[in-house]
């Protein structure tokens, strides 16, 4: 398939997305586990659909894995079976369709973690990220570009060529090694460099966050 291709398709994925997310910011969407909750205003809700600074990119969740930062959380919320195949150091699964069970809310919601959703471009994991802030639930964002811009970047750089600036080596160096901490051998490196393997999933325990008690004494 060619890139023109291609970019039609990604261009319709995302005006489909587009549509789910304002008919979500317009408090269209029923949610009946959470009737009693009304949740944000359709225009707040808006407002934060509009802004990008719900995206983390792929060079921090890399530089966060390899640091062992604990301060995050990162949710695969594509099928079990994709996740079976392959996901990210440590994340958990919770499918889309799943999002809502009472089982994953302690995950969710709660305020001691930032959540990372996560699927194999953002798509799906948008609409993760629309569900729950529809809710309120704190510290929300997602893989921009998801585990396809992964791979691109951090899995398989591209070298830059000749005439590129300084800084694009420099960041091209970052995600090379960043790529053999992950895993991937180079053949000019393979007999003097130990390539460094992580355990792919832990589970996290999370402590569920309290709710308030409705109404007056």
């Amino acid at each position: 398939m060619n890139q023109k291709k291609l970019a039609k398709i990604g261009s319709f994925r995302y005006t489909v997305m587009a549509f789910v997310l304002i008919i979500l910011a317009g408090g269209l969407v029923v949610l009946p586990k959470y009737e009693k909750n009304e949740g944000i205003l359709a225009d707040q809700l808006l407002s934060n659909i509009i802004s990008q600074e719900r995206y983390i990119s792929t060079d921090e969740i890399s530089e966060k894995i390899i640091s062992q930062d604990p301060s995050f959380i990162l949710v695969d919320v594509r099928s079990k079976e994709a996740y079976d195949n392959y996901t990210l150091p440590n994340a958990i699964n919770i499918p889309l369709k799943k999002l809502l069970d009472e089982e994953f809310e302690s995950y969710l919601n709660q305020d001691q973690f930032d959540v990372v959703f996560f699927s194999n471009d953002h798509f799906y994991a948008d609409q993760a990220w629309a569900l729950c802030n529809r809710l309120e639930y704190a510290n929300l964002h997602v893989l921009k570009g998801g585990l396809n811009e992964w791979f691109t970047t951090i899995i398989n750089p591209e070298m830059p060529n000749e005439n590129m600036p300084k800084s694009t080596f420099e960041l091209y160096a970052t995600r090379k090694a960043a790529s053999m901490f992950f895993g991937v051998a180079y053949p000019d490196q393979a007999k003097t460099t130990s390539v460094r393997k992580i355990v792919p999933k832990k589970i996290i325990t999370v402590k569920k966050k309290k709710r308030t008690a409705e109404g007056g004494c």
